[in-house]
């Protein structure tokens, strides 16, 4: 009985296009899955693309001022030299125009677009337990099948435009900053109503306000912004780079959130108040994620953390000329890195323009948008353009809207109706052979996420190499491992200061009805790494293969 449902399973497989792996997505991670499982284990593989192109996230997120928070020496593929050595990087932190182009460079250099299936989004996967295949259906109707399913949707891809009354009625345009325009907008003469103030804020309203006539920025919840000081990079930092790599390339790997420089050992409270603020102003002035290094306790001692907030304020006052907008600025409801913090080219000093206003709607909530603008519960604000900076549902959102389904039925959406439940944000019991790449419950978005992407493809290839080497077919977590998991990914939070943002997305806040659960590992890169390593040669310990 069983061999006549797998005889029949095949037959119907025999309509699809079948292949030995199945990738989604066309950034970072399936770009290098494709090389690893093509080019490293022989397998015949395929990466189905959405988008027109290969870029994943940048390829889509085009909007204004749209750069990485990740030094560029940094933001790349570490598994060529070659590689390393022929790109060249032009800025500290590179815009978005120049990733696309460093990926596009990846897919050429690897011959990769043969295996690429551009505008072909992905509608459902679902799992044949008799064939121990994923069968998956595109919009465009083509199908495919692959006993092995590799997600690599990345965690930010999945834009957020919240419910507002009234949106169907306005008859300006409006644009979500992860869903941009190719041909981009022209702000000239136009009156801007932009709708958030995180990383995407942050970035597109200096540029906005730049060219628009005028700028209204709604603000729910102040955040906290470090000045990026981007800038061409000199040639004596790119010989400095080229000449110390694999130094590099060990400091990322071997700390917390898998950046190139190396946390402080000492404590905020180790120096005097006169000391700690030299060194708080060092930072301030170089810029970058590095001012969250220059103590190792400021995300798991609040009054370590109060220095450094308490620091950040005063910036914000002393740089913002009007008190009241300036108040409105600074008055933060959470410990500085709590949620993800951006850095900015001159975002605090755009409030300063006279074109450019900032409303609290925290104090006077947007009621509705109407036919020519945002009404609040005091005032009514006339635009042309309407600009949604608010973020994407996260981690998981990119996921669900696959429309995947494991065995006997069971779909993800309703797996994780409590929240996401993962074993090491690889895989998902009840899912086999199902591999997530930076899935929930792993650091991928703590980290810089080339790092984090380029540890999860080389765990899940040399697994499948395993698997095939020993005859194996299938691996899937067991709930045990999953429940085990989520614990440790809860205690780790805990032991940081991060659940105390409560408006923040790592714990899905920013999306109506989506379960409070803290969704990436925040015990570190490096403690994450050796535990995957740890899993992998106890026999993969927590995975049931067969």
């Amino acid at each position: 009985m069983a061999e006549n449902i797998a005889a029949e399973a095949r037959s119907v497989a025999g309509a699809a296009e079948q292949v030995e792996a199945l990738i989604i997505g066309a950034g970072f991670a399936g770009l290098y899955q494709l090389h690893s499982l093509r080019d490293r284990l022989g397998m015949k593989a395929l990466v189905l693309e959405a988008a027109d192109g290969v870029g994943g996230t940048w390829y889509w997120n085009r909007y204004p001022g749209a750069r990485c928070d990740s030094e560029s020496h940094s933001y790349c593929y570490y598994f060529s030299r070659e590689l390393l050595e022929e790109w060249e990087w032009s800025e500290r932190y590179p815009g978005q125009e120049e990733i696309r182009h460093y990926l596009n460079h990846v897919a050429d250099r690897f011959d990769l677009r043969q295996d690429i299936r551009l505008s072909d989004r992905v509608i459902s996967a679902r799992f044949d337990d008799a064939a121990t295949l994923w069968h998956v259906t595109t919009a465009s109707g083509k199908r495919y099948a692959a006993p092995f399913l590799i997600t690599g949707v990345g965690c930010l891809s999945s834009a957020n435009v919240p419910d507002i009354p009234g949106l169907e009625d306005f008859k300006g345009d409006w644009y979500h900053t992860g869903e941009w325009p190719h041909e981009g907008v022209d702000f000239h003469g136009k009156r801007v109503g932009q709708i958030g103030t995180g990383s995407t804020g942050i970035q597109s309203a200096p540029v906005i306000a730049a060219s628009a006539e005028h700028l209204t920025v709604f603000q729910r919840t102040a955040n906290y912004s470090i000045p990026a000081r981007n800038a061409p990079l000199t040639e004596d930092f790119k010989r400095h780079i080229s000449e110390h790599r694999d130094e590099i390339h060990e400091i990322m790997v071997s700390t917390p959130n898998g950046h190139p420089f190396r946390i402080e050992e000492r404590l905020a409270a180790s120096v005097s108040e006169e000391e700690r603020q030299a060194i708080y102003e060092e930072a301030w002035q170089k810029g970058g994620l590095r001012f969250r290094a220059v103590f190792k306790d400021l995300m798991v001692d609040k009054a370590a953390n109060d220095t450094a907030s308490d620091f950040i304020k005063a910036k914000i006052r002393e740089i913002v000329k009007d008190p009241k907008t300036a108040e409105l600025l600074s008055n933060l409801d959470h410990p500085f890195g709590t949620k993800r913090p951006p850095i900015d080219s001159n975002y605090f000093e755009t409030f300063n323009r006279d074109n450019v206003t900032l409303v609290d709607i925290k104090s006077d909530p947007i009621k509705r948008i109407t036919d020519t603008g945002i009404e609040t519960g005091h005032a009514h604000y006339d635009l042309d353009i309407l600009v949604f900076a608010t973020g994407f549902d996260a981690i998981t959102g990119p996921l669900l809207r696959l429309n995947i389904t494991g065995k006997n039925g069971l779909a993800l959406k309703d797996a994780w109706a409590a929240g996401p439940k993962t074993y090491l944000g690889l895989q998902i019991a009840g899912f086999p052979n199902l591999f997530t790449i930076t899935g929930p419950g792993s650091p991928s978005v703590l980290t810089n996420m080339p790092v984090s992407i380029e540890q999860h493809v080389d765990w899940i290839t040399d697994c499948i190499r395993q698997m095939r080497q020993k005859g194996r077919t299938r691996i899937e977590a067991t709930e045990q491992a999953a429940e085990t998991w989520v614990a440790e990914t809860n205690r780790a939070a805990e032991a940081t200061l991060l659940p105390l943002a409560n408006s923040s997305w790592y714990l899905g806040a920013n999306v109506s009805g989506k379960p409070r659960v803290f969704m990436p590992y925040a015990g570190g890169l490096q403690h994450y790494r050796a535990r995957c390593d740890a899993v992998a040669e106890a026999g993969y310990e927590g995975f049931v293969l067969s």
